[in-house]
């Protein structure tokens, strides 16, 4: 970037400002996943009327269209953990929430290799109690059923209070809502967009905005290279799982990390099972299915859970791309220091947890003119 461009973008950040004391602040999302939705639905209930840049072909391939949705408040770190048990709290309070959602209340657990800190555990054990009273205990084996050939010392947290949603259905609804709110929805392709806040259609139309977030996923790192932008180690990463039929008896959603498996039911006599990837940088437009990753799943099925036919003839393997942080997770980021233009993306594996919480502290933060401090490129 220009050294021009780049006084141009810090003087933005004074407008950005004066326009946040007016509450007139002019903004525009580019993406319409869960997490532009979110954020547009965010910022209506504050009052702002934001510009929203989607397109159906980037919905039908993105990660909230494939995702499995998976809730819970247990997360090993307490940051991360209360983000997620206060989002899965909202949740459930809402009965309106709920219903865009899709919401399914089940179980879930969440099995942890053997030398995990116990102190650890029990800070977030009493963080979660605070925020979703009596819905976590831990176990431990021999108490962790169905699961079979774990590790002698594996240890589990179980939560009754949580399940999984409709990240599709949940965009959807977000998104209807903030037009009723006085949003605007655009669909025409963004081709650029400038770090002082002008957006660029392939159209031909230009608009000028006091704050551009892009809430593009696993687009954000190739469209900040191709417009001479750091990309502030933001990664696209291949996920991919398998629906199939069959069900291990008793169990709800889960996570086993001592060896990767995660999986939810899906349906009457179907389960969703699958495994973390390392296929990074992939072109999100085209996700593949790796052949041998679905085979290593159906083997771990029949190894962890006893599913010996699993996944059956009429199984269905979903592959997406998602997009990742070195640190952080969901959350607003500047693109460049004062610039007008930020991203809110960079999860780190199953991000609609955080989806709700996330997108207020994005909302609040663009409503007020404040830029993110933290993960600034150098």
């Amino acid at each position: 970037m220009t050294g021009a461009a780049r006084t141009a973008a810090i003087r933005t950040d004074t407008v950005r400002t004066a326009a946040a004391r007016t509450g007139t602040v002019r903004t525009a999302i580019v993406g319409g996943g869960l997490a532009g939705a979110a954020l547009a639905w965010r910022l209506t209930e504050l009052g702002l009327k934001p510009t929203l840049f989607t397109s159906e072909q980037g919905r039908r391939t993105d990660a909230t269209q494939a995702s499995g949705g998976l809730l819970r408040g247990f997360e090993t770190d307490p940051a991360r953990a209360r983000a997620a048990a206060e989002s899965l709290a909202e949740l459930r309070a809402s009965p309106l929430l709920r219903g865009w959602a899709d919401y399914r209340e089940l179980d879930s657990t969440v099995v942890l290799p053997p030398g995990t800190d116990p102190a650890a555990l029990h800070t977030v054990l009493r963080l979660l109690d605070e925020l979703l009273p009596g819905s976590a205990e831990l176990r431990q084996l021999p108490d962790l059923k169905p699961f079979l050939d774990l590790p002698p010392g594996s240890v589990a947290v179980v939560e009754r209070q949580a399940g999984y949603l409709s990240p599709a259905a949940l965009r959807d609804a977000l998104l209807a809502q903030a037009v009723r709110a006085g949003a605007t929805v655009r669909t025409d392709p963004v081709l650029r967009v400038l770090p002082e806040g002008t957006v660029r259609t392939a159209g031909g139309a230009t608009a000028e905005y006091d704050t551009v977030v892009l809430a593009t996923g696993p687009w954000t790192p190739g469209l900040l290279a191709a417009w001479g932008l750091p990309g502030g180690g933001l990664r696209s990463k291949r996920i991919q799982y398998t629906l199939g039929r069959g069900t291990p008896p008793g169990l709800g959603a889960f996570v086993d990390e001592t060896c990767g498996l995660y999986g939810r039911p899906a349906g009457p006599g179907r389960f969703l099972l699958g495994l973390p990837t390392d296929e990074w940088d992939v072109d999100p437009a085209a996700p593949r299915t790796d052949a041998d990753l679905a085979r290593r799943v159906a083997e771990l099925a029949a190894q962890r859970l006893g599913l010996d036919s699993w996944p059956g003839p009429d199984a269905v393997t979903v592959a997406a791309a998602d997009c990742y942080a070195p640190a952080g997770g969901l959350r607003l980021r500047a693109c460049l220091p004062g610039a007008a233009l930020l991203s809110f993306t960079g999860g780190t594996g199953g991000a609609a947890k955080y989806a709700l919480l996330a997108a207020r502290s994005a909302a609040a933060a663009v409503f007020s003119g404040e830029t993110p401090d933290e993960d600034l490129p150098s």
